[in-house]
């Protein structure tokens, strides 16, 4: 993918206050608002997105693609197996477990890369290495073939890839 100019003045900060960055313009992307809801439960993912000195790539999943998950993204099939359906996410613990399986779910979409090249392995904010492919015009990213939709937005300090799926946050 072509790269963007990253508009950084050395010192973290963007050349000037029309420069805008990813926590600007994630909420305003068209039908990806439930995952831009999610990285704002979260100060370590919102300061990462409001960070002009380290450039990221947002993967970012559509609304239905969430929507149509077999599961929440706060739930996790060994939390019900270990403490029951009923007592899984009730109680500070339960909140507690729900609050790091989002947070799991989050970092999955983050790449700490941007201008991300094909082919090159990049490691999310959860430590998982993606990397990207290109099929006739469309993108897949790897593992998991999940197609990208566009690149929604190129700003300062990254990009916002909208996805038809999500990344494998188990």
């Amino acid at each position: 993918m072509p790269g963007t100019n990253d508009g950084n003045d050395g010192a973290g900060h963007g050349t000037n206050d029309d420069n805008p960055v990813i926590a600007d313009v994630l909420p305003r992307t068209r039908g990806i608002n439930i995952f831009a809801g999610l990285t704002r439960d979260f100060e370590s993912v919102e300061s990462r997105l409001n960070d002009a000195k380290h450039n990221i790539t947002v993967l970012a999943p559509r609304n239905s693609a969430i929507q149509g998950l077999p599961r929440k993204p706060w739930e996790n099939p060994d939390d019900y197996a270990q403490f029951g359906e009923a007592a899984a996410y009730e109680g500070q613990d339960g909140q507690d477990r729900a609050k790091r399986n989002l947070k799991r779910f989050v970092d999955a979409h983050i790449v700490t890369t941007s201008p991300w090249a094909e082919g090159e392995e990049a490691e999310t904010l959860g430590g998982d290495t993606l990397r990207w492919t290109k099929d006739g015009e469309k993108i897949y990213i790897q593992p998991g073939n999940i197609e990208v939709d566009s690149v929604a937005e190129k700003v300062s300090n990254g990009e916002v890839w909208v996805l038809n799926g999500v990344i494998n946050y188990r």
